[in-house]
């Protein structure tokens, strides 16, 4: 329990259903936020209690706090939370899954947001990957690529994401190139440790952790031309980097995680046509396989921009972005995929021409794998004699089950 608390007016009451907007961004106010707590009253959300492990100048949390809530979440207009499907299941989610896992020598925490996975977790992972691709070629030509860890720092800002997500860059550096500052190094560092006095002796920044693996497909097909006579599919498998400041043991939530994405390609009326498709696909699956859970309209977690409430809400109006939830818990579900519509955004961006139509329209799919396996385990446990028949079936001669 963290010893000092600090309570937080806001300037103007927040009606409570932005709550959850408040709630994903308070993390990112300030370093020295902890924990903390909503108050809520008569419908609305008045004021924040703030628990840190040093004092703070409650002046200038209360101006933080009140900087966020009023740039990204008070002008946010009304949306209904609207559902495009629900599993007709109703699975009653076990509790302590992780700890079982654990139990079991299954997954073992590594760090901060960090999880080491193996059987059964392996190869159920390998499953619902190759399952996903399986599910893909049954109505696309795909062309499979493995990017490289790294990502560009240039391919993120040509793609706009310095703009919309700042929280959750992560830029990669190293030392300078020069004998000094090597020896400078060994002599400062050795005995004494790392610490972030370190930074003073890198310089560069030209490569960051990928947040997903769509970017590195738009920046492998910039300045290039596809053609118009079919629809492209790309997709890649690989690890993606998302800091989110606040980590709870379990799997939900990660740090370092493993995407399956898809990238369609083409005119704007086949990419969402490809996405309607796919994403009914992905439906009938979750419905075979007996899962409990629904999709629903979404929206990114757009942070501290000047247009940040605008773009939620066009997101959401125009149903730019659907996420597939599978229950975890007792009124709990997390985001296991989502289905994704940029329009020209990342064909302009990137200047990829669709033919003679001017620039490609796109969209993408991606799927957290470990997030997924972690909610099959959640609603059918972690014996295999327990999973659907098509799954122990499906595992079979993938190692160690």
């Amino acid at each position: 329990m963290t010893p000092f608390s600090t309570h937080v007016d806001l300037h103007t009451p927040v009606p409570e259903h932005l709550a959850p907007e408040i709630e994903r961004r308070m993390f990112f106010v300030s370093r020295d936020i902890d924990a903390f707590e909503l108050v809520v009253g008569d419908g609305e959300v008045r004021a924040v209690v703030i628990r840190s492990a040093e004092p703070v100048d409650p002046v200038v949390l209360a101006d933080k706090v009140n900087r966020v809530v009023d740039s990204d979440v008070r002008p946010q207009r009304p949306t209904p939370a609207k559902s495009v499907w629900r599993s007709p299941h109703r699975r009653e989610v076990r509790e302590g899954t992780f700890t079982l896992l654990a139990d079991a020598g299954a997954v073992s925490e590594a760090g901060q947001g960090q999880v080491a996975v193996g059987e059964p977790f392996l190869s159920l992972l390998e499953y619902f990957d190759r399952t996903v691709k399986k599910l893909l070629r049954q109505n696309f030509q795909v062309s499979e690529y493995r990017y490289p860890t790294l990502i560009s720092t240039r391919a993120l800002e040509t793609a706009g994401y310095f703009g919309s997500f700042p929280q959750h860059l992560m830029f990669v550096t190293r030392l300078h190139n020069d004998i000094d500052v090597y020896q400078e190094f060994q002599e400062k560092y050795a005995g004494a440790g790392i610490d972030s006095g370190v930074l003073g002796s890198c310089g560069n920044v030209d490569y960051c952790l990928p947040p997903t693996m769509c970017y590195h497909t738009f920046h492998q097909y910039s300045g290039r031309e596809v053609s118009a006579d079919r629809l492209h599919v790309v997709t890649a498998r690989g690890k993606s980097f998302r800091y989110e400041s606040d980590y709870a043991t379990t799997l939900e939530r990660l740090w370092d995680f493993t995407i399956r994405e898809i990238v369609f390609m083409g005119a704007r009326d086949e990419v969402l046509s490809a996405r309607e498709t796919f994403m009914r696909n992905v439906f009938a699956l979750v419905e075979e396989l007996g899962l409990s859970g629904f999709c629903e309209v979404g929206n990114d977690p757009f942070f501290c921009g000047t247009d940040t409430s605008q773009r939620i809400w066009s997101q959401r109006l125009l149903e730019l972005k659907y996420e597939l939830r599978l229950d975890v818990g007792p009124d709990r579900t997390v985001a296991v995929g989502s289905f994704n519509f940029h329009d020209d955004l990342f064909g302009r961006n990137f200047g990829i021409q669709h033919g003679t139509d001017g620039p490609v329209r796109s969209g993408c799919v991606g799927f957290g794998l470990e997030r997924l396996v972690y909610a099959f385990l959640c609603q059918y446990g972690v014996d295999p004699e327990g999973w659907p028949t098509a799954v122990r079936t499906g595992v079979e001669g993938l190692s160690g089950v």
